[in-house]
């Protein structure tokens, strides 16, 4: 396996595949690089580098017990750009991936970034409370957590479900992307994923969003069950400087998965625009 080590001795897994201008995918929550493999094959055909990691306590890389929260997320991916050498780089993050890129690109990408795409992402913060009051309740990811630790095997074959839109009338329901889902969030370290809904839910991207200074595309689709649309591309979008927002109806927050097609025609229109 292709693996570089942090400071912190972290193992980290990766795929860096072709050449040209480089892209970076940053898979979600419990997921890893392989949520891409659609993306990176349609972006290699085109001719672009494309580089995706498995977030640490994710996938193969290091079933970390420590360092499991945004910041250290960001710094790990600005180590693999410089190990990688990667330059005018173009940066997708979906769900818990577009938290990190918002945090990496607004303290690491000042002269290394071209552009950035957030999808389905968290940002600017999900979890309720005064200053959000149409975020998500705290009990909400205190159900996940008990979910994790009660029976994570099982959760995991739940959450598919409503992550690509599979309890919507219509669907057409696909078993091997659930058990694609599944195969790769049991690959992970429960203490990772456990530490991880805390990341997600609860780091607050407002400051992040507003000083990045590159060209933003937000996409995101309206019958996002997990992460609510209202809240967070809605949201974001009045954030940034410089701000696309793309929405798509009916879609589902694993869209990049269930329209390949749609989404990754959209990546490539913004990217060489």
């Amino acid at each position: 396996m292709t693996t570089f080590t942090t400071e912190d001795g972290t193992q980290i897994y990766y795929k860096d595949w072709g050449t040209g201008q480089p892209i970076v995918f940053h898979h979600g929550w419990p997921l890893s690089a392989d949520d891409w493999d659609a993306q990176m094959l349609f972006f290699l055909a085109k001719g672009y580098r494309v580089v995706a990691h498995d977030r640490r306590g994710h996938g193969r890389s290091t079933q970390t017990a420590h360092g499991n929260e945004m910041d250290t997320y960001a710094a790990d991916v600005a180590a693999l750009v410089a190990h990688l050498q990667l330059k005018d780089t173009i940066h997708v993050g979906h769900s818990t991936g577009g938290g990190e890129v918002a945090r990496y690109v607004a303290r690491y990408g000042a002269g290394h970034v071209a552009k950035a795409v957030l999808i389905g992402a968290v940002p600017p913060i999900m979890v309720q409370s005064a200053s959000n009051p149409g975020g998500l309740p705290l009990d909400v990811f205190d159900g996940f957590r008990a979910a994790l630790v009660a029976n994570r095997a099982q959760f995991y074959r739940e959450v598919p479900t409503p992550f690509y839109g599979y309890n919507r009338d219509g669907a057409e329901v696909s078993e091997g992307i659930k058990l694609n889902w599944w195969r790769q969030g049991m690959m992970g370290g429960a203490k990772a994923h456990y530490d991880c809904i805390k990341a997600f839910s609860e780091t607050d991207f407002t400051e992040d969003l507003k000083s990045i200074e590159v060209p933003v595309l937000l996409m995101q689709g309206d019958d996002d069950q997990i992460v609510p649309f209202a809240d967070s591309a809605q949201l974001g979008i009045n954030l940034l400087k410089h701000g696309t927002l793309k929405v798509y109806s009916g879609y589902p927050h694993g869209m990049c998965t269930t329209h390949p097609d749609v989404i990754n025609a959209d990546l490539l229109a913004f990217i060489e625009a």
